[in-house]
């Protein structure tokens, strides 16, 4: 006796359909949130509220503007083989993913980003953000603040005290200039589908948006 053919899809068959239309609107996903990642930018902004052995040096530009007393602190610790900076480097982001130009307007939470800082182009310390910032779509800028400490003396040891003193100051002075400043970088952000990490490293300067 025949039996009659079933109008019915057999469940294993339409679990596999399921599973794979769900594999395909992940994989979407993922490829719309790395397209996303990609496009965001970042730039070297400011230095601030740099001290150098626990002194404030943001409105000297020499070091015969330091009081007796300063200097004489600075000149104690560099005789211990240790000159400790710390400082706030402001990198800029800019998500350009706005709605124009066929993007889809979207918002990146930035929850990392892992970078090494190069000081004339000399690589030093590690650093990050200290929490998730959300980039807006807007395509306007977001700062990023990274506390940075260095022993200035640990990288940069071959150069004189003077030497060594108008670096802090040419970094965190009166007339500080970021073009000495660089970052090595990897940007993770949160994405529908899990954190994202950028595939590649990007070099942050201070010179324009990359």
């Amino acid at each position: 006796m025949r039996r009659p053919h079933s109008r019915f899809i057999p469940a294993s068959a339409a679990l596999a359909a399921c599973l794979a239309l769900a594999s395909c609107a992940a994989l979407d996903e993922m490829a719309a949130a790395l397209a996303n990642l990609q496009r965001l930018r970042f730039k070297i902004g400011n230095v601030h509220g740099f001290h150098l052995a626990g002194i404030e040096i943001g409105g000297k530009t020499r070091l015969s503007q330091f009081n007796a007393l300063d200097a004489l602190a600075l000149l104690n610790t560099f005789r211990t083989k240790k000159l400790p900076a710390e400082f706030i480097l402001d990198v800029l982001a800019v998500n350009p993913n706005d709605g124009t130009g066929g993007t889809s307007r979207t918002a990146s939470t930035l929850t990392s980003l892992e970078c090494r800082l190069l000081i004339d182009g000399h690589s030093t310390v590690t650093g990050n953000i200290d929490q998730p910032i959300e980039i807006p779509g807007t395509g306007q800028e977001s700062v990023l603040p990274i506390r940075i400490s260095i022993d200035l003396l640990e990288f940069f040891g071959d150069r004189r005290y003077e030497d060594l003193i108008d670096l802090a100051l040419a970094i965190g002075g009166a007339n500080r200039t970021p073009t000495r400043l660089s970052l090595d970088a990897q940007p993770t952000v949160s994405t529908p589908v899990g954190p994202m990490t950028y595939p590649g490293r990007i070099t942050v300067v201070s010179t324009e948006f990359r």
